[in-house]
């Protein structure tokens, strides 16, 4: 039986359950600003503007989500024009190929959260629910931004009590918040790695939103498995 729900946010409301690095990839790829040959770099100019963000105390608590995208592509395209992978020097051609990725970047976000919105509406209205998040310390401003902050009871997240994914601590801090036994708690995560596995080491029944991730899928210890979002009302509104 479940008595309350934990959910992920990014990557599991905000990418229909793929990894961010997946969404920008694609984005890249269909503006033509890389070729697929050129993954690798990619993939570390994701990881160098993560390591930035994560560390560098860029992102303020009132930093939206439209602006927090834009200072991730900004850090992206700056190591790869640095590492030689983009030949870019004139400034208006840097910032046109920036608000390209941003604008339609953005604008997938917000179509992704509005379909979340909607599925989630009849099943936080019958749940206590919490949110757990490795995220740079502005989430309460994204969730306002997204118009779902009403959605959750309790938010937990990274950045303000300073520990991560997948340290199953966070979620524990959860679970005290919501008073609920971990056994009748049910995790929603898109990353086996930081949300299933540490999930269940708490005790806590689990639901992976199974899409594109960051590494090779590993086993899935899930207790349930969706695809889309839309396919969670099945599990928990019976």
């Amino acid at each position: 039986m479940v008595k309350a729900i934990i959910f992920d946010f990014g990557g599991t409301l905000d990418t229909h359950g793929d990894h961010w690095s997946k969404v920008m990839w694609r984005a890249y790829l269909s503006n033509g600003i890389l070729q697929e040959s050129q993954a690798d770099d990619f993939r570390k100019a994701y990881v160098y503007a993560e390591r930035t963000l994560g560390n560098g105390h860029i992102i303020r608590s009132n930093y939206t989500f439209k602006l927090t995208l834009d200072v991730k592509i900004r850090l992206q395209l700056e190591y790869l024009i640095t590492h030689q992978v983009l030949e870019i020097t004139d400034k208006k051609i840097f910032q046109d190929i920036h608000t390209q990725l941003h604008q339609q970047l953005y604008a997938d976000v917000l179509q992704t959260v509005g379909k979340s919105r909607e599925c989630l509406i009849p099943i936080v209205t019958q749940y206590p629910t919490a949110l757990v998040t490795n995220f740079y310390g502005n989430m309460q401003m994204v969730l306002r931004e997204m118009h779902i902050d009403m959605f959750f009871q309790h938010v937990v997240e990274s950045a303000v009590v300073g520990i991560r994914k997948p340290d199953p601590a966070i979620f524990q801090l959860a679970i005290d918040q919501l008073g609920v036994s971990p056994e009748e708690i049910l995790v929603v995560g898109d990353s086996m790695k930081n949300d299933i596995l540490p999930a269940k080491q708490c005790g806590c029944q689990t639901c992976w939103f199974k899409g594109e991730g960051w590494e090779e899928p590993q086993e899935n210890t899930a207790d349930f498995t969706i695809t889309d979002i839309s396919q969670l009302k099945d599990i928990v509104l019976v």
